[in-house]
């Protein structure tokens, strides 16, 4: 569809390419123009952390504030209890009530990085939809809000009728998922007044759901926004990376980690990401991802700097791309690399090269240890690998050793 937006958030959402499908273009557009339009986006904790798969929603909710909207972040303290269903194979594992605290306190400290919390018209609110789900009166629920959904419809939802056509087990307490999220939009429009609820384009059915479970119950008009699932050029699914998840919590990836990553992007990537996971100006972010040769390495590393900025701090940033000139310019160790801290215990014995790889996290197994060494990947202190099995006693640790795989993550090994 071409639609010529008005307002500053749906010209941002548009021309950054943060926009797959909107349910109305020119109502919320209109609504964005009038006043303060609350938005939210809902985040299940089901980790300790988020990753950069949620990074792209994120940057939504900041460019909303930016423009003068108020980003509501719904952690699903409730809906955490049953699990979305959405594309997965199979159930997701219970979580016990104090692992789902622990896991929201942990995503917190991501979105104050973001966003700006407090009571003013337009700052943040961080709720939780525990408040009013863990009080519902099944009997008074199923009465009053099952009776608006159709089950010949929430079985037509490609979210659930994937799972059916592959003959996999979808439990109740799963398709009760999508009727406690339709319900939280109608709560949070209540309560906040909200009008927006946006999501990644694999949310589209349970937002609709919202959407019209609020007109029946309420009549009033609600909308909703998706973005699209990203996927690098070269195909892989944003957001993972060899070693698994790039989580956003210092505790569970480094800053030098994170900017690796984003140092790392595909060429043909680089003036994508800069549109969307920075501030930087849109003109700036399209003569740096039209850049070519050598001269794209200077874009990404501008990349890396925007994007660790806005997470860790930009002494952050620096010291992650200082490190990196000491690791690949001069062939130092750089403070700020990854370590595996070993105890005496631990090699009392030696331990082998593969295991230091394993354990450092630079392969996911032995057996994929072996393999980077058998391809000639793994270095150790730059000297090419050449057996797994090779025993690394503590003397060979009285100073710290640098494990490499491939040619750009490394890791330092220290003896405490």
């Amino acid at each position: 569809m071409t639609y010529h937006p008005k307002s500053d958030f749906m010209h941002i959402m548009m021309s950054r390419g943060y926009l797959a499908d909107c349910t109305d273009y020119q109502g919320l557009d209109e609504a964005l123009i009038k006043g303060v339009v609350p938005a939210y986006i809902g985040y299940d904790a089901t980790a300790a952390s988020l990753h950069v798969g949620h990074l792209l929603n994120i940057m939504m909710l900041r460019w909303l504030q930016k423009t003068g909207g108020k980003p509501i972040t719904l952690m699903g303290g409730g809906t955490t209890k049953v699990g979305d269903p959405s594309f997965r194979a199979e159930e997701r594992p219970l979580l016990t009530p104090a692992q789902i605290d622990a896991n929201i306190a942990g995503m917190n400290r991501v979105f104050s990085r973001y966003l700006s919390y407090g009571a003013a018209a337009g700052d943040a609110l961080m709720l939780n939809n525990a408040e009013w789900l863990d009080s519902l009166n099944y009997l008074d629920f199923l009465r009053d809000i099952g009776r608006h959904f159709s089950v010949n419809r929430m079985l037509s939802f490609e979210s659930v009728k994937s799972r059916l056509d592959r003959e996999q087990s979808l439990s109740f307490l799963e398709f009760n998922y999508m009727i406690l999220q339709a319900y939280d939009f109608l709560e949070l429009y209540r309560r906040h007044g909200c009008l927006l609820q946006m999501g990644g384009s694999d949310q589209w059915g349970n937002i609709i759901n919202g959407i019209d479970l609020t007109r029946r119950v309420l009549d009033c008009e609600l909308y909703g926004l998706t973005s699209p699932l990203l996927t690098t050029s070269d195909g892989r699914k944003m957001g993972k990376s060899q070693g698994g998840a790039v989580w956003l919590s210092a505790e569970m990836l480094s800053a030098y980690e994170f900017w690796q990553f984003w140092r790392n992007t595909t060429d043909a990537d680089v003036g994508r990401f800069l549109k969307l996971y920075t501030d930087l100006p849109l003109d700036d972010c399209e003569r740096l991802g039209a850049l070519g040769g050598a001269e794209i390495n200077g874009a990404k590393i501008i990349l890396a700097n925007a994007v660790t900025g806005l997470l860790h701090g930009d002494e952050a940033a620096q010291a992650a791309e200082a490190t990196a000139r000491e690791v690949f310019e001069r062939g130092g160790v750089g403070d700020d690399l990854p370590r595996l801290a070993l105890t005496p215990a631990d090699v009392a014995d030696g331990i082998s090269v593969g295991q230091l790889f394993v354990r450092a996290g630079l392969a996911k197994s032995g057996k994929d240890a072996k393999r980077l060494i058998a391809e000639g990947g793994a270095r150790l202190n730059d000297e090419i690998v050449l057996d797994a099995g090779q025993m690394i006693g503590a003397g060979e640790l009285a100073e710290p050793v640098k494990l490499t795989a491939g040619r750009k993550r490394h890791a330092l090994v220290t003896l405490g």
